[in-house]
């Protein structure tokens, strides 16, 4: 039997700025000419502007039918955004609901970088091809969502791009918003998490979540705390009828 490498999807640089004003025309602060305007501006081909295009439908405009409540819900959360760094926590969020390569990408950036603050470029990509494939597709799809975490403000790229800066993490005081990205990390695992390691998940490493945790999952419409095996407390998402 032929085992095919898992679809990889995200394979564009995708600027902040981009996302922010995609969700200013969700939010009814923009308008669709606006944003095709900055992206002719920044000067895409006919390709990459389609490309990239499809992946701000997916992230922000018109998410796939099993996201469309909870990236609806972060453009509520995040419509006050008053810049674009502001954004990139909802960025972030709907980047690891609606591609799973992002967010491997980033668990592997996260976990890497967690004890020196930095890692190089080749292990990440090592890990990457461990999973999708030792292709040239692979490595290209890496580097966009390195490129694509670089400019999110979240990592430095240093060495002549071979290796990564693990930049200060940003604290989150909105209960909603950590919530939110809560969320989205379960829709990324697409299983329980522990709820003892939910503020150390690699796969948000960008964010500090200081929050009681518990309470805050335990108060939540979406999320919900099972306990499993010898008692472990386990956060999931909330069975929906």
């Amino acid at each position: 039997m032929i085992v095919k490498a898992p679809q990889i999807g995200f394979d564009r640089f995708i600027q902040l700025d981009w996302v922010a004003a995609a969700l200013g025309v969700r939010a009814g602060k923009g308008s669709l000419e606006e944003l095709s305007a900055q992206l002719t501006a920044a000067g895409l081909g006919k390709e990459a502007l389609a490309k990239t295009q499809t992946k701000l439908n997916a992230l922000v405009l018109e998410p796939r039918a099993d996201l469309v409540v909870f990236i609806g819900r972060g453009v509520r959360i995040f419509a006050g955004a008053n810049t674009p760094a502001d954004v990139a926590p909802f960025a972030w969020g709907a980047a690891l609901a609606a591609y799973p390569y992002f967010g491997r990408v980033a668990e592997f950036t996260g976990r890497l970088t967690s004890i020196q603050g930095d890692c190089s470029v080749a292990e990440i990509n090592r890990r990457m091809s461990e999973v999708y494939g030792d292709r040239e597709v692979t490595k290209r799809a890496t580097r966009a969502v390195i490129q694509t975490q670089g400019n999110w403000g979240v990592i430095k790229r240093v060495e002549n791009d071979k290796r990564l800066v693990r930049l200060p993490a940003r604290s989150l005081t909105n209960d909603e918003m950590v919530a939110w990205l809560v969320e989205a990390a379960l829709h990324y695992q697409q299983r329980p998490m522990p709820l003892a390691t939910l503020q150390s998940l690699a796969v948000i490493y960008p964010f500090i979540l200081d929050q009681p945790l518990a309470y805050l999952v335990s108060v939540s419409p979406t999320l919900e705390v099972r306990a499993e095996g010898s008692g472990d407390q386990f956060v999931a998402l909330r069975a929906r009828f």
